[in-house]
């Protein structure tokens, strides 16, 4: 595993390639960590901490009012959840990973077709069956000169076990190869860090999700 350095700079990288993903403002860079705006109703901004500490953590709750704040911790649910107060919420578990792209060019199988395109420095991919039926989807954003942040990989639930996950992360990854990055770097759910895995994709870190709505 990296080490702290390591982990901050995964973390700053992983951040670049969200914030053109998901249309978040540019971070902004605080002692334990960084700040994004999201502005959405239920996720207002987030706070990112690489290498939480208990005081950091604590801090940071205890100034916490606005419902739709959002807390990432790059460490174990069970690290952090006793330094977390009332209100707070813990999302599914989610692992930082990296990948050395290279060239790939999969086709879909029998029953389904691909596309993509680009657009403000994403690239999205929707996989259809051949009678038009979402099947899956999901995007990369290429960061700095040799790294691109995958994001939002989902496969529909009749069309899982089919490969068409694997099918939309190699076709991401070619793509970004073919950009000129180098290194593929996501945060995954459980589900899909075996699916990364398997794929060669290797974990960095752990990471707990929280946010802060107290009456849910």
């Amino acid at each position: 595993m990296p080490d702290a350095d390591g982990i901050s700079a995964l973390v700053r990288s992983w951040i670049d390639g969200w914030i053109v993903s998901r249309g978040g403002s540019e971070p902004i860079e605080e002692p334990w960590g960084w700040t994004i705006d999201v502005g959405q109703a239920k996720h207002v901004s987030r706070h990112v901490l690489p290498v939480p500490t208990e005081p950091d953590v604590r801090k940071l709750v205890a100034g916490t009012s606005a419902p739709g704040t959002w807390l990432k911790l790059f460490a174990e649910d069970e690290t952090v959840l006793p330094w977390i107060g009332p209100g707070w919420n813990l999302g599914q578990p989610g692992f930082l990973m990296t990948c050395p792209l290279a060239a790939d060019n999969p086709e879909p199988p029998a029953g389904y077709t691909l596309t993509s395109w680009t657009r403000g420095g994403v690239t999205r991919v929707l996989v259809r069956t051949t009678a038009g039926h979402f099947a899956a989807r999901g995007q990369i954003a290429t960061t700095g000169a040799v790294t691109a942040v995958a994001d939002q990989i989902e496969t529909a639930a009749d069309h899982q076990r089919k490969g068409l996950g694997s099918l939309v992360m190699r076709t991401l990854q070619n793509v970004a190869y073919e950009s000129g990055a180098r290194t593929g770097l996501l945060v995954g759910t459980p589900e899909g860090q075996a699916l990364y895995s398997a794929l060669g994709w290797t974990t960095r870190s752990p990471m707990a999700s929280l946010w802060y709505e107290p009456s849910a």
